[in-house]
């Protein structure tokens, strides 16, 4: 096991991967912005290193400072958690020459399965099902080329990121043009690759995903899936596990075709399948995300996993001593609500002081958080304040629960989206467990394109 581990990131995920580490016995390291140095993560680890100011470009994503710093404290191993330089195959690539162990995918399994142009050749090899798609595109021309081709709306998506940036709905050729450069200058400023491609938007799926996990011994365990849906351009709002709309059948097949392209591509660590479901209950390959997911809580609620001590132990080299589960069992049932600091009618982020901060507790409630009262909400980062998870014997247990856990949560001094949380717990897409993504859209009224 590891001595001692830096975590390259902020917020609540540095703080769940510090919590793992200290339950295995490692010391950490919390690098850190200037505007972060009171942040809850800085203060419970072992060490605290500042690598710059607030822009990421400085701090985060400085590649050199993050290095410079596991050198400077003697870390043999470094954490990406999710976002900025978690997918980052050069990254990987510069901790291994340096003697540091990169906690993810080996740089040629993130560049096999994290490149989405990548991904897809290697789904269609393993008979994963494919929308309709390009290449990576080269400018505009061709971008309108190939739009005309697949047939339109299509949809721009960045080849080397996630989390909804650096993609964009087209329905026509005059919408291409303007909807190319913005994409492609998000994507450069958000991955550092402005590489873009295009595929065949459907316009009312849902959003599924499947966990799944490898060592580097030959074991790969696919741990159930998650229900996505619920997103707002792009970005997922709420999620849960299992998923209302899989059957037993579905989700074992769908594991056994994972769990082989994950195993004869030499892939190593946590990743998530990411897919579309249309109308008719079939399933496309969207992507992999090639890290831990913003939402694995949910999936560690109902197989009773800790998904990041998991993943730690897979790159120090430990062989996982997992029960060989196809598909793994479920334990009831887990809802996840990202609490954002933002005005829920507009959706801005609403940075500020917070003035009073009081999380909900109780039966089934868990709340990962890097904020607390007294805290200032930077304008800097992504705008999540809390994940707030809570599990049940059933879904309609989870989602009562949810709803007490809900009105239980009191943020003052900046605005959060609590309500809308409330309003799409009442929604009658939602109880049925018929969502879309296009739900969000409908109960606010508001675009999610």
């Amino acid at each position: 096991m590891f001595k001692k581990i830096l975590i390259a990131n902020r917020g609540e995920i540095a703080l769940r991967v510090l919590r793992a580490c200290r339950e295995l016995g490692v010391k950490t390291v919390a690098v850190h912005s200037d505007v972060d140095a009171r942040a809850l993560h800085v203060r419970f680890a072992d060490e605290a290193v500042c690598i710059g100011p607030a822009a990421p470009s400085k701090s985060y994503l400085n590649i050199p400072a993050i290095i410079s710093a596991a050198e400077i404290t003697a870390a043999d191993a470094i954490h990406p958690g999710y976002g900025f330089l978690s997918e980052n195959a050069e990254f990987s690539r510069i901790c291994g020459k340096c003697g540091i162990t990169f906690i993810g995918p080996t740089p040629e399994a993130m560049q096999a399965w994290g490149d989405k142009v990548t991904a897809r050749r290697n789904a269609q090899k393993f008979g994963l099902p494919l929308l309709s798609g390009s290449a990576v595109l080269d400018g505009v021309e061709q971008a309108l080329s190939e739009a005309k081709r697949i047939g339109y709306p299509v949809m721009l998506k960045a080849s080397g990121g996630g989390g909804g940036r650096g993609m964009r709905i087209v329905r026509s050729d005059g919408e291409l043009p303007d909807a190319f450069g913005s994409a492609r200058r998000e994507a450069e400023s958000g991955f550092k690759n402005p590489d873009l491609y295009c595929e065949k938007f459907v316009e009312r799926p849902r959003h599924i995903e499947f966990q799944v996990l490898a060592d580097r011994h030959g074991g790969v365990w696919t741990l159930g899936e998650r229900e996505c849906s619920l997103q707002r351009r792009h970005q997922k709002v709420i999620e849960e596990a299992p998923s209302p709309a899989m059957t037993a059948e579905q989700r074992q097949a769908m594991g056994e075709i994972l769990r082989r392209a994950v195993y004869d591509t030499g892939y190593t660590s946590l990743g998530t399948f990411e897919f579309l479901m249309d109308e008719d209950q079939k399933l496309y390959f969207l992507e992999m995300n090639t890290r831990v997911q913003v939402e694995h809580p949910v999936t560690e609620m109902v197989t009773g996993l800790d998904l990041v001590a998991l993943q730690i132990r897979a790159a120090s080299g430990e062989k996982l001593d997992l029960p060989d589960t196809r598909p793994w069992s479920f334990r009831g049932h887990a809802i996840e609500c990202r609490v954002n600091a933002e005005d829920p009618k507009s959706f801005a982020p609403w940075p500020g002081l917070i003035t009073e901060w009081n999380p909900p507790g109780g039966a089934g409630v868990r709340v990962d958080s890097g904020v607390y009262g007294g805290w200032r909400v930077p304008p800097d980062y992504d705008s999540l304040l809390a994940k707030l998870i809570v599990h049940g014997a059933t879904r309609g247990e989870a989602i009562a629960r949810m709803r007490r856990a809900l009105d239980e949560f009191i943020v003052a001094g900046v605005r959060t989206n609590i309500s809308l949380h409330k309003a799409l717990l009442d929604d009658r897409e939602v109880l049925a467990g018929t969502m879309t993504t296009r739900t969000v859209e409908r109960v606010t009224g508001k675009s999610n394109g």
